[in-house]
């Protein structure tokens, strides 16, 4: 067995006991933690939701309702409208003559030919929701895939990278087509894994923020894990640096494989992540050299490292950054509680553990 599984299984498994533990009810006392949020547009430009019409909606309702039904997790749903997205811009097309691919009808663009079922039956909306959602079902380990390759792994596309641009909206289709409907999508993520496919790396009070009056240079946050703590990468994604970055008080190199303290700058043993929306989250401070190697493609939940006490630090913590762009710098860097927020992760909480 890889490494790579072994990690899988050990995401998966240890994840769940921590959703069930500690994600779901020791950050807040409630499951809102794991909630998704629909995605903010820059400024200037339309939000998700004012770039669909009524009609567009009302099939996402459908797909959400469907999805209920069967008890499909909302990352599931959000994967499902992506698709519908990609598929047929959310509209239930019928035959489009000439301009028709091949026999693919409504609006997941199924083919009668390949199994789906009748065209009658692929265009109801219903019907055709619960094909994607029974095939997607039978998928393993489709909660911690990146949502294009779930996608693909359902549809069998010939532009199989084109899903994931559609998450965003995806996300905020959901989140909002479920507040209305009444519908409870913040459970069954495993590991506390949010609509939008992100979850916290650790499961540890957030004790330090981001650039406060105190620490106005502090780049990222600090959550209080112990240490040898598993760091799951927060989203899927490509790793893109692994390093030790630990300094002696006169500029010689330190290695990161014993304590830090004030006087030892740097970031210690630390990883990148390069994630599809083309974010990058740090993670810095490790015990030891990161369990991922610079290339490597990491999914949701994979154990990336350990919480440690490495280059500038008085006690084990994660400290966590996330960064607008690559290469990661001061000038991208962004405040983590509200990039998670955002993403439908909730990275605070009022346990107070000491660190630096």
């Amino acid at each position: 067995m890889t490494s790579r599984a072994i990690n899988f299984i050990l995401a998966t498994v240890i994840g769940v006991a921590i959703c069930c533990v500690g994600g779901l009810i020791g950050l807040s006392g409630t499951a809102t933690a794991c909630v998704p949020q629909a995605t903010t547009a820059p400024s200037g430009s339309p939000s998700p939701l004012e770039r669909y019409d009524s009609e567009q909606k009302g099939h996402v309702a459908t797909i959400v309702q469907v999805g209920a039904s069967k008890k499909v997790p909302g990352r599931g749903m959000v994967i499902a409208v992506a698709t519908a997205i990609q598929e047929s811009r959310l509209t239930n097309h019928g035959d489009l003559g000439a301009a028709n691919d091949h026999d693919s009808l409504g609006l997941f663009q199924q083919r009668p030919s390949q199994g789906w079922g009748t065209p009658q039956q692929i265009m109801d909306p219903q019907y055709a929701a619960g094909k994607f959602y029974d095939k997607l079902l039978t998928i393993d380990g489709w909660q911690q895939m990146p949502l294009t390759q779930a996608a693909q792994a359902v549809q069998r596309s010939a532009y199989p990278d084109a899903y994931a641009k559609w998450e965003p909206d995806a996300t905020a289709l959901v989140t909002d087509a479920a507040t209305a409907l009444g519908i409870d999508i913040s459970g069954g993520f495993g590991m506390c894994m949010s609509a939008g496919g992100w979850i916290k790396p650790v499961d540890a009070p957030l004790n330090s923020g981001f650039r406060t009056a105190s620490r106005p240079g502090h780049d990222g946050v600090d959550l209080g894990a112990g240490r040898g703590t598993p760091i799951r990468a927060a989203s899927s994604g490509i790793v893109i640096k692994v390093r030790c970055n630990a300094y002696n008080a006169d500029g010689s190199p330190r290695s990161c494989d014993i304590d830090g303290n004030l006087s030892t700058p740097g970031c210690g043993w630390y990883a990148e992540i390069l994630h599809p929306d083309k974010t990058v989250t740090r993670y810095c401070h490790m015990l030891q050299r990161p369990a991922v190697a610079v290339g490597e493609e990491v999914i949701t939940g994979q154990i990336i490292g350990l919480v440690g006490n490495s280059g500038h630090s008085t006690g084990p913590h994660l400290h966590l950054e996330t960064h607008t762009s690559q290469p990661a710098t001061e000038a991208n860097a962004v405040d983590p509680v509200a990039f998670f927020a955002a993403r439908g992760v909730d990275l605070s909480s009022s346990r107070p553990v000491a660190s630096h």
